[in-house]
């Protein structure tokens, strides 16, 4: 009988047995506990080949669900001929080795199917780091493990030994473990260096766009974030019908008119018990959503556990600090509904939500509406008074004001404007003279 195999994080073209164990406080959906986990490892390219589902008072230390069901899942790996087994759970490192030794065969928790889909999709080298930074926080801990499998393949059956290199890769021991573990510890720090330098520069740009409203983007995986960005600016930005399938943050210019106009970003899609390393290394990508003004949060209101998967967004939004922001809900997918129920539940629910279809445009016009009413309510009446060859200045008050009426004398123009409170502190910095009217004066 064949070792289990495991040198590295893929499950590509693998047929794959899924498991989860469903303790009694668990949130999993009851109907499809390994709904999530079936798209998780497709996305991965694995073949979902059997499943089984383990319910249990509580985690067994060792195996995490018992001796007996880890023999009984041996047998069905053998019997389907399955490559990895893959838990909808999170395991520790001497869990999952002893789970490989009863199962023969690899075996890989949730946190690692979703580092491998974030490592297939990130495009950037922004991106790059950030999932090698959380692949190696993750090995780290595992290097012990990795290194005994290398150990056992090479000295077992012959296809094992060339599949990892035969001679040669025997017997590494404490030495070679701890130069690995050194070498790991060197790149973290590198890898967190450039990264803090990244999330730096992000702040800067941020920063440096605050005479625009700011929007952002977040939701779900899959929710249909990006779908509802090209709608909303026609920026033309790559849909798929994945998981992940977004990992780099984009930011466009969208038109809200009446002279409003903000600036719409899209970041990574959030998924339950997403592994906390991974949202410290995307942190910089998500630094969008810290700095921004307005929060767009997309669910899908077609899928079935909608509210949970709501719930988990803002979670995840809690723990980067923004849980507090302004948010509007937007109920995506209403063209997927069939049953009118199941959207007048969600709406009473979600009473201040707007529900909308991205891929039809259905209520985009509710949307723009909503938006427009937080814009005009962050909007000051002014009186400026500046040098009327000031180019810069008129020309960001073109672009950013309603401007009213205006008196010259000499080369001094007066004018009377309408615009966003925080463009104030920029018209000053361009040399105007700016005084904010009172209510009573600007009706």
């Amino acid at each position: 009988m064949s070792e289990a195999k495991r040198t590295q994080f893929t499950v590509q073209q693998e047929r794959a047995l899924l498991v989860s164990v469903i303790l009694p406080d668990s949130d999993a959906d009851l109907h499809d506990p390994l709904g999530e986990l079936r798209s998780l490892a497709r996305t991965a390219g694995a073949k979902v080949v059997d499943e089984a589902v383990a319910r249990r008072s509580s985690i067994q230390p060792g195996l995490y669900l018992g001796r007996g069901k880890a023999e009984e899942i041996a047998g069905r790996a053998r019997q389907n001929r399955v490559d990895v087994v893959l838990f909808d759970n999170d395991l520790s490192p001497a869990q999952i080795r002893d789970l490989e030794k009863i199962i023969d065969r690899k075996v890989l928790d949730r946190s690692e199917v979703i580092l491998d889909i974030f490592a297939a999709h990130a495009r950037t080298r922004e991106a790059r780091l950030q999932v090698e930074l959380a692949q190696l926080e993750y090995t780290y801990p595992r290097l012990r493990r990795m290194w005994t499998h290398l150990e056992r393949v090479a000295g077992g059956a012959t296809t094992a030994a060339a599949a990892v290199g035969g001679i040669g890769t025997r017997g590494p021991g404490e030495k070679q473990i701890e130069t690995d573990r050194r070498l790991v510890r060197r790149r973290v720090a590198q890898l967190r260096r450039r990264i803090a330098a990244i999330d730096r520069r992000r702040q800067r740009e941020v920063r440096s766009r605050r005479e625009s409203f700011q929007i952002c983007l977040v939701g779900y995986t899959n929710a249909g974030k990006s779908t509802l960005m090209n709608l909303l600016t026609g920026a033309g930005m790559p849909v798929a019908d994945q998981l992940f399938a977004t990992l780099d943050t984009r930011t466009r210019r969208w038109n809200l008119g009446e002279g409003h106009e903000a600036l719409l970003s899209d970041t990574v899609g959030f998924i339950s018990h997403l592994p906390h390393h991974l949202i410290a290394s995307f942190r910089a990508t998500l630094e969008e959503a810290i700095g921004a003004e307005l929060l767009l949060h997309v669910a899908d209101a077609a899928h079935p556990r909608v509210a949970e998967q709501i719930r988990a967004v803002q979670e995840v939004l809690g723990e980067l600090g923004c849980g507090e922001k302004d948010q509007l809900l937007l109920l995506n997918k209403i063209d997927l509904i069939s049953d009118p129920t199941v959207l007048r539940v969600l709406s009473e629910r979600h009473a201040d939500a707007i529900a909308l279809s991205a891929a039809t445009g259905e209520n985009a016009e509710k949307l723009v509406e909503a938006v427009l009413e937080r814009v005009r309510g962050r909007r000051v009446s002014v009186t400026i008074q500046a040098d009327y060859t000031n180019g810069r200045l008129m020309q960001y008050l073109s672009r950013y004001a309603q401007v009213g009426d205006r008196s010259y004398e000499g080369r001094s123009v007066q004018l009377e404007a309408t615009l966003g409170e925080k463009h104030v502190e920029v018209l000053r910095t361009f040399g105007a003279e700016v005084r904010i009217r009172a209510e009573s004066e600007s009706s």
